[in-house]
């Protein structure tokens, strides 16, 4: 009988998942459980396994990625969790990539998930505003708001710019609390929390109930059960 060998990444290097080094890997997964809030070590090491499957696909092209570069990164929440707006998912990828050098390690990749499946309101909160903040200057301006309810309502006519231009100005009579002209993370915080339906209020950035219960059941609890 042909033992069969699993196959892991660390730091964008691959190891077989032989018995010396699946001690490795639990000592990584516990290592990433004691940083990342709301997954264990068992549900680390899941993740850990989800990833260098979707890293191996990328190795047979270019062997010497150490991580998801941003096509990857987009496909694999496209798939996984029916993610499918590539204007926000650019913005998605930026903020799982946290030292911005073009890939989601697999820390990168866990400590995302963390927020996207289990994240509290406030650290979902935290990490729409990041994905809203085009700019990255701290604040959503009227001009990103423009864009993004462009993007969201795929309008292109001038009619239609019209109407998104009365739009920015309803979102900003509601959301811009202090009046001055862009959304701070206080207004965008002081309006979910008033209207939570507001957390997405400029695109979908968030895994729907149906798709995270489904990664949760083939990812986290069926790999467990292996």
């Amino acid at each position: 009988m042909v033992k069969q060998i699993k196959r892991f990444t660390i730091s964008g290097k691959f190891v077989e998942m032989s018995s010396t080094n699946k001690k490795v890997i639990q000592a990584l997964a516990e290592t990433i459980s004691k940083e990342v809030e709301h997954f264990n070590k068992k549900e680390a090491e899941c993740l850990i396994w989800k990833f260098n499957t979707l890293l191996e696909a990328q190795k047979r092209h270019d062997s010497s990625v150490s991580g998801l570069d941003r096509n990857r990164f987009k496909n694999a929440l496209h798939i996984l969790f029916e993610m499918t707006d590539d204007f926000i998912l650019d913005r998605v990828f930026k903020v799982f990539d946290k030292d911005s050098d073009g890939f989601v390690t697999v820390e990168e990749w866990i400590q995302g998930l963390s927020v996207l499946l289990r994240g509290t309101l406030d650290e979902q909160m935290k990490y729409c505003f990041q994905v809203y903040n085009l700019k990255d200057s701290g604040f959503i301006t009227r001009d990103e708001i423009y864009l993004m309810l462009k993007d969201s309502f795929h309008l292109e006519h001038q009619d239609e710019e019209d109407e998104i231009n009365e739009l920015v100005e309803i979102v900003l009579k509601k959301m811009d609390h202090d009046k001055d002209g862009r959304l701070s993370f206080e207004d965008f915080e002081k309006s979910v929390k008033k209207e939570e339906l507001l957390l997405e209020a400029f695109g979908s950035c968030l895994p729907n109930f149906k798709t995270k219960k489904k990664f949760e059941q083939q990812v986290l609890e069926k790999q467990q059960d292996e």
